[in-house]
């Protein structure tokens, strides 16, 4: 389990900042580079575990961001047609 996430009765008295949010994105570069490493030697099934947080990681930075919505996007995306 991810240590950035908070035991149900603390829950909704967390603060969320830059720290936290830095942490969840250090922790995901760290499962992908885990899960890489897995796949390249042949053991997916070992690296089910790994992804289900990374998962859980992204959906709840995503949540985050949607409830922020006074903060500006750091990259722009731009379709070309």
């Amino acid at each position: 389990m991810s240590v950035v996430f908070v035991p149900k009765k603390q829950r909704g008295k967390a603060q969320i900042n830059q720290e936290v949010i830095q942490r969840l994105l250090d922790e995901n570069d760290q499962l992908v580079r885990c899960i890489t490493e897995y796949l390249q030697k042949g053991r997916a099934t070992e690296c089910v575990q790994y992804q289900q947080i990374l998962h859980r990681n992204i959906v709840y930075l995503g949540t985050i961001a949607d409830a922020s919505p006074d903060v500006a996007p750091a990259v722009a995306v731009h379709s070309h047609l």
